[in-house]
């Protein structure tokens, strides 16, 4: 089994801007609307999660909560965060077993993407937000991205990525997240998304054959 991995670095682009970090009473609020935001969402998907409610749940004042998410999008593209780097967490104390990077990668997105089966009404909710997010949730959207990238770098065991490396990285991301899309929409069979991801990790596969500075 490789190494883990240290924090891998990620380019500036997939940031989130620099912002005043939140006190331990404000994270502790942001911790219980995100917390409210996936139980309603697992109980009755994208339609369930109302601001009201997900206040009301979460202890909050109406206007409060929408000092931290201005709408629901914004929510719930912010709670696919959280769910991911939960996530990452949960990978990084088993991590993969694959001789490859490739082999390692496909394996730690199908372990994600079995955990996101198992709650399609919060996946299906989660990805709807991305999937209406505009410009103005880009912050979030961003944060999405990144975690995602983190989540394939730790796997791959690369800490400083190139550039080649970095956009077969992005590609991989892009496949992921489409095929996640399609398993939702009743499109693809999970067997048929394990191939997806498979084929689409041998890109690892060919730059390290490259040498990642390529």
């Amino acid at each position: 089994m490789p190494a883990q991995a240290k924090p891998a670095k990620v380019e500036a682009s997939t940031a989130r801007p620099a912002s005043p970090p939140l006190t331990e009473r404000q994270e502790a609020r942001r911790r219980r609307i995100l917390h409210a935001s996936a139980q309603l969402a697992s109980r009755g998907g994208f339609d369930a999660v109302q601001m009201r409610e997900v206040a009301e749940s979460s202890q909050v004042a109406l206007g409060t909560l929408y000092r931290y998410f201005p709408s629901k999008v914004h929510l719930l593209v912010a709670t696919m965060q959280d769910q991911l780097e939960h996530m990452h967490g949960t990978l990084r104390k088993k991590p993969p077993a694959g001789e490859t990077a490739a082999e390692r990668v496909a394996e730690t997105l199908m372990r994600a993407f079995r955990a996101l089966q198992r709650e399609p009404h919060l996946a299906d909710a989660m990805v709807r937000a991305l999937t209406f997010a505009d410009r103005s949730v880009s912050p979030e959207v961003d944060q999405v991205s990144r975690q995602t990238t983190l989540i394939i770098l730790d796997a791959m065991g690369r800490a400083d990525p190139g550039p080649r490396q970095l956009s077969a990285v992005r590609v991989i991301e892009h496949t992921w997240h489409s095929a996640l899309i399609t398993w939702l929409s009743g499109r693809a069979s999970i067997a048929q998304v394990k191939i997806d991801i498979e084929t689409v990790c041998r890109l690892i596969d060919l730059t390290e054959a490259e040498g990642q500075d390529l």
